[in-house]
């Protein structure tokens, strides 16, 4: 197993003999990590947290630590992270809370780059990239392929949708859609149109992407129609396209709300 000689390792820890383990990495509690993964110096892992395969948690980085919630009281959640993922310098993940999910989940894939943080009870699907500085509050659910730039803020409990991809510096407070462009400051959140450079990227047919332009503009541009009668027609014309049902359904299980602001507004 490499482990450097100055690293220190609770023996409650479960590690895979290929992981590696790099200069002052402290594993404190009954860390679980899989082949492959790599600790870079400094990175201290803490509590109930459960790290999968091939793996690379970056320098200085905090990956397992108490939630910041005056409510816990040292309860034993967990933080479960999957498979692939690149955890980059100084990040910090928390685990859950038992008023919330009781864990934080990072899924398979996902870039999370330098000094990013994510809050307790979080939710981050695959393929995420979060960029320099994006931070999340507590019970935050990030979708798949979700692309979120740097220095964003995400409220507490608020949800960004599949393929999403909002703007660096901006401030989330009311749910994204998925498939959308957004940027904009809290109540000046605003959606410009469909992701389609990056539903292109992800290798999306042609005739999807028209189906979903063709939502937008029913949910987002058609000022006669009330959210509900745009709801309902996507539900019954457009029923074809499971892209365009997955819109219908986040709006019809958002709890804070979905940003509606269009740049055209």
């Amino acid at each position: 197993m490499p482990i450097h000689p100055t690293a220190v390792i609770d023996p409650k820890a479960e590690l895979d003999s290929s992981v590696q383990i790099d200069p002052y990495v402290i594993i404190d509690g009954p860390v679980r990590i899989g082949a492959g993964t790599h600790v870079c110096p400094h990175a201290v892992l803490s509590g109930h947290t459960t790290i999968g395969r091939n793996n690379v948690i970056g320098s200085f980085t905090s990956i397992g630590a108490p939630p910041q919630d005056l409510r816990y009281k040292g309860e034993a959640t967990e933080l479960l992270i999957g498979d692939n993922n690149q955890i980059r310098e100084y990040v910090s993940i928390h685990r859950g809370t038992p008023s919330g999910r009781g864990k934080t989940w990072i899924g398979n894939n996902n870039m999370i780059m330098a000094y990013c943080h994510i809050a307790h009870d979080c939710f981050l699907a695959d393929h995420v990239i979060m960029a320099n500085l994006a931070t999340l509050a507590g019970h935050v659910e990030i979708g798949s392929h979700a692309n979120l730039g740097g220095l964003v803020a995400v409220h507490q409990f608020c949800r960004i949708g599949d393929f999403a991809y909002v703007g660096g510096m901006s401030g989330i407070g009311l749910d994204v859609p998925p498939y959308v462009l957004m940027e904009g400051i809290r109540n000046q959140m605003r959606i410009s149109g469909i992701n389609k450079i990056g539903l292109r990227r992800s290798g999306m047919e042609r005739a999807t992407i028209a189906s979903l332009e063709e939502a937008f503009k029913i949910l987002f541009r058609s000022p006669q129609l009330l959210l509900k009668d745009a709801l309902f027609k996507l539900q019954n014309e457009m029923n074809d396209c499971p892209e365009v049902q997955v819109m219908v359904d986040f709006f019809q299980s958002s709890k804070r709300g979905v940003v509606k602001r269009t740049s055209d507004d």
